[in-house]
């Protein structure tokens, strides 16, 4: 384009010195050089994560097929931001998106891709478009538009749209799941484009084989080598294939299968101080659970993640992760907020569990369950005491756990006293690990609150089994 300004212009020009003509072209033409070699600013380093999913919980009610966000200094442990409420609500094709997925750009802007389908579509209906968003910031977005990615295969889904780039081409590869016109099984295909705007024809990237495969996210050069993990239909597993080149048709599986079940959405994270890696899986039977393996992506070799360690966003499915800068928390913190109106308490040594009410009773149970909001809390000062702290419902205002006989039950405040003083406890460093929770009873400081057979109690503690039973995580 700058070559044919300079001759637009020259053509327009009065006569003049060959001389004078001359370095006028040089200096145009070296101006021009100048400006495609200079190397772009440089962008502040990562040192945190951002998460993309959408929502579902076990009965369906809470299921919001819109764009929310998180965010994590360890890739682990999560706050999702604007209070667990979508960042981003569809607004063209079906209406609503699954599977979002977020990339940063080389010039360090942000594309967010998503499948298309609303809460309740049919999921195996022919579609071709995904949906594309831009940010400069991750912010400041554009306005929701529909990408038409798999046109040539009329009569298929177009599910889980992931972004790689491909330095050889000097394009951005979205591979998705679709089954292609002359198939009978799913494949993971790729479309190529410099702009989110137009792309070329869809081609097969990896094809699994008769049971099908869904669910891509390809991760490039990690050492000269190609990453390309997937869900594999039969058996339901995590895979990974892997190729010197990012050619379609190149990848070569090299893994055993990672998960069983009902395990689909493979994400891979790479950790910013260490060599570790993670691969994360959602389930669907049952729903809204992740699970998150430790590993080194170059054997394929994983091994399950303590689910101490990790909690991912309430109901959240079909996650994205990827690293972040200091200024994009701080800037996403600033305008999200990195807080919640609720609270919830895992538990130390069943942390698949969380303190819940259950008709009138206080409990743990295993996540998931419905209502879901019968596990979140409000943390407000403690009613007989303000350096204590009691347990608000949600879903029931008003209402406060207290203990009665030493039994633990979700009650309305009458505003006795002795009301007040019984559903007010105390939050200490955990009896089983100081960095999670304990909680005292004001109005009995030898007891404890604890599970005991999966009820809620205050106890005195005396061993090692009431000190986990007894210790909590205070999160999201």
């Amino acid at each position: 384009m700058s070559h044919h300004g300079v001759v637009r212009g020259w053509s327009r020009r009065r006569p003049r010195s060959l001389r004078a003509t001359v370095l006028a072209v040089v200096t145009v033409l070296l101006t021009s050089v100048a400006a495609v070699v200079a190397p772009a600013p440089a962008m502040a380093a990562d040192s945190a994560y951002v998460m993309a999913y959408f929502k579902e919980s076990l009965s369906g009610a809470g299921n919001v097929n819109s764009v929310h966000l998180a965010v994590s200094s360890d890739a682990l442990e999560w706050t999702p931001l604007n209070n667990n409420q979508p960042i981003l609500t569809p607004t063209v094709g079906t209406r609503g998106i699954r599977d979002p997925f977020l990339f940063r750009l080389n010039d360090g802007t942000w594309v967010l891709a998503a499948t298309d389908i609303p809460v309740g579509g049919n999921f195996w209906a022919p579609n071709p478009n995904i949906h594309i968003w831009t940010s400069r910031d991750l912010v400041n977005w554009s306005s929701d538009r529909l990408l038409n990615v798999n046109w040539p295969n009329p009569n298929s889904f177009t599910w889980a749209p992931s972004i790689y780039w491909d330095a050889g081409r000097n394009q951005y590869g979205i591979t998705f799941s679709t089954v292609p016109t002359g198939r009978d099984h799913s494949v993971i295909m790729v479309v190529y484009t410099s702009n989110f705007v137009n792309v070329t024809s869809p081609v097969v990237l990896f094809d699994g084989g008769p049971a099908g495969v869904i669910d891509s996210h390809l991760v490039t050069n990690v050492d000269g080598t190609n990453y390309l993990y997937y869900k594999n239909n039969s058996p339901s597993t995590l895979q990974g294939a892997r190729s010197n080149s990012l050619n379609p048709g190149s990848f070569t599986r090299y893994t055993n299968g990672t998960g069983g079940g009902c395990i689909e959405a493979p994400t891979l994270v790479k950790s910013l101080t260490s060599a570790t890696w993670w691969l994360w899986g959602d389930t669907f039977c049952p729903n809204s659970v992740f699970l998150a393996w430790q590993g080194d992506i170059v054997t394929g070799t994983w091994s399950p993640v303590d689910q101490r360690t990790y909690t991912p966003p309430l109901n959240a499915k079909h996650n994205s992760i990827h690293p972040i800068s200091a200024t994009d928390r701080t800037n996403l913190l600033n305008r999200y907020g990195g807080t919640t109106a609720w609270n919830r308490l895992k538990s130390w040594n069943l942390p698949g569990s969380y303190v819940r009410h259950a008709n009138g009773v206080g409990r743990i149970d295993a996540m998931p369950f419905d209502p879901y909001q019968d596990s979140q809390w409000r943390l407000v000062p403690g009613l007989a005491d303000p350096a204590g702290v009691s347990f608000e419902s949600v879903n029931q205002p008003g209402r406060y756990l207290r203990h009665a006989n030493y039994s633990v039950v979700l009650a309305a405040n009458d505003n006795t006293a002795g009301f007040r003083a019984d559903a007010t406890f105390h939050r200490v460093a955990g009896l089983a690990n100081s960095g999670w929770s304990s909680f005292r009873s004001h109005n009995f400081p030898t007891r404890y609150l604890r599970h005991q057979g999966n009820q809620l109690y205050i106890h005195e503690i005396g061993d090692a089994t009431g000190r986990a039973d007894a210790t909590f995580r205070v999160g999201y």
